[in-house]
């Protein structure tokens, strides 16, 4: 067993809860397990209410699901029935012939609880997966769990001299988190009163939600989420062999958890993954060269050489001839004409006809839903992003982009909301700040895949984005909306101008009508959960 293990929690069940959960979980005793024998609406209903409880998905699931569900019947259900036959043939198929995409067409819900925001983001890496984490906004990272804070302890780590250090200061820091929740709660019911209108339960969601995005700067990279994954087995497959290749002791334990309960649902597709001539090399040939470029990164620009000035978000990379090339691929698919020449034929047109055409094909959109076809994959953007790492958990969830970054240390500062300053609670926050970089300091040394831990989400990390106008259209539009995080939403403005201003792109930019770039709304939430509460 991993000693990985050891580290969490352990859930307690009533003999009356266990005898209906193990009807459907893949185990009782671990942060991972797969789900078994529900419908996937149930499933896909699961995972959504997942990501707003601070509840595990087993104790949520025994709490508001399973009193819906007809389990009358179901004490003889084996998730293994068929599956010695289903084996045989993927072995004939898949295994012998190398079929690959067979190992498409079989999925799994995966729950990965207690994982640290570090591997949070290797979980979360895969394009061709569906990820819900747990949420900042709406839980208080202050609930206790098994009676201690969560957060990640590193056996390593923990076992060694700074362990009693580690502990210490990151009960300090959570702390300092807990002690701000409140008074800044109280701080925006002063400025932002409750108005006749709103029922009670929508103005306390609201003013919570604010109260916690403005705190969760002080959180440290070592804070536990719990993640919802669904993905198949090719998907799986390809995100185990990346974490067993992992520099992060916690991603290589974590993947032997993953595979142990995947097994127990889709095995066959999984059989490569620990072969020596198969997974195993595969996963050295990863770790082998991500060392190998450290080594020569390092060489190449040793510690010393210093980040030269530059804008927190750049636009590094585009096409000048954007605009003729989206117009020439809007037209392509209507015409019977080599792509060249219709190219061609787009640069002699007027002005007026090239908006002619990109107004055609935008069409009427009522809401950000609406989206042009695949000719806006057309033209691509590439950003260097220096935001908080807050910032930076919500925009790396987007999938359909290439996305990398550095390492997250206290290097680049942090960002501290300017409400808590408001407040007169800025000594608490930058206290914690300093305790951060100075534990980040002290690990950084012995332990410097562990060191990360120790940074709080209001540092900045750098990051690259690399994406098509489509994307830009859909991620730009979501991450400017009223109600999110005002970190985020002002990367995503800095980004929607620099398309139309440093490209020049204004008639691409001017297709993402429902970008917003107004300033930040006194409680954006408010609405957003005005709108629920009807639909509710």
């Amino acid at each position: 067993m991993s000693p990985l293990v050891k580290t969490y929690v352990e859930e307690e069940f009533t003999p009356e809860e266990a005898d209906i959960l193990r009807r459907y979980f893949t185990n009782l005793d671990q942060p991972v397990f797969a789900l078994v024998n529900l419908p996937e609406v149930v499933k896909g209903a699961l995972f959504a209410r997942y990501s707003r409880s601070p509840l595990s998905l087993r104790r949520l699931f025994l709490k508001e699901f399973v009193g819906d569900l007809d389990i009358t019947g179901d004490e003889t259900i084996d998730a293994t029935v068929g599956l010695r036959r289903a084996e045989e043939l993927y072995d004939r198929v898949f295994f012998q012939y190398g079929d690959d995409s067979v190992a498409q067409l079989g999925g799994v819900h995966l729950a990965c609880e207690q994982a640290s925001n570090l591997l949070t983001k290797v979980l979360e890496w895969g394009r061709l997966m569906s990820y819900l984490e747990q949420s900042t906004r709406y839980i208080a990272y202050d609930e206790r769990l098994g009676g201690r804070y969560r957060y990640f302890r590193d056996p390593e780590l923990l076992a060694g001299p700074l362990g009693a250090r580690y502990v210490g200061d990151m009960d300090r820091m959570f702390d300092g988190y807990s002690s701000l929740i409140a008074p800044m709660a109280e701080f925006y019911r002063e400025i932002i009163p409750q108005q006749p209108g709103d029922a009670d339960f929508v103005y306390r969601t609201a003013i919570q939600a604010k109260a916690l995005d403005s705190v969760r700067g002080i959180l440290p990279a070592s804070a536990l989420s719990n993640v919802g994954i669904y993905g198949s087995g090719q998907g799986y497959e390809a995100l185990l062999l990346r974490m067993r290749a992992s520099a992060l002791p916690e991603a290589r334990d974590y993947a032997d958890l993953m595979l142990t309960e995947l097994r127990k649902v889709i095995p066959s597709f999984l059989k490569r993954v620990d072969l020596e001539d198969r997974g195993v090399v595969t996963s050295n040939y990863m770790a082998d060269n991500r060392e190998a470029m450290a080594d020569l990164a390092e060489h190449l620009f040793p510690p010393e050489v210093e980040p030269s000035p530059c804008p927190e978000v750049e636009l590094v990379d585009f096409d000048p001839d954007a605009e003729v090339k989206v117009v020439a691929s809007m037209l392509y698919s209507q015409l019977d004409l080599p792509e060249t020449q219709i190219e061609q034929r787009v640069r002699s047109m007027s002005v007026d006809d090239r908006l002619a055409v990109m107004r055609a094909y935008t069409g009427d959109r009522r809401n950000r839903r609406h989206r042009p076809g695949r000719a806006l994959e057309r033209p691509s953007y590439r950003f260097d992003i220096l935001s908080d790492y807050g910032a930076f958990r919500d925009m790396q969830r987007h999938r359909m982009l290439t996305v990398e970054w550095q390492k997250l240390t206290p290097k680049h500062g942090y960002t501290m909301p300017e409400a808590v300053e408001s407040a007169g609670l800025a000594d608490t926050f930058e206290a914690q700040m300093e305790r951060s970089a100075d534990l980040y300091a002290l690990l950084e040394g012995p332990y410097p895949e562990q060191a990360s831990y120790a940074v709080s989400l209001a540092y900045k990390i750098r990051y690259m984005m690399h994406f098509n106008a489509r994307e830009a259209m859909h991620m730009l539009e979501l991450r400017t909306t009223p109600q999110g995080h005002p970190a985020y939403r002002t990367v995503s403005q800095q980004m929607h101008s620099l398309i139309g201003d440093r490209a020049g792109h204004k008639a691409i930019a001017a297709m993402m009508t429902f970008v917003n770039h107004d300033p930040e709304p006194e409680l954006g939430r408010l609405e957003a959960e005005r709108k629920a509460a009807e639909r509710a």
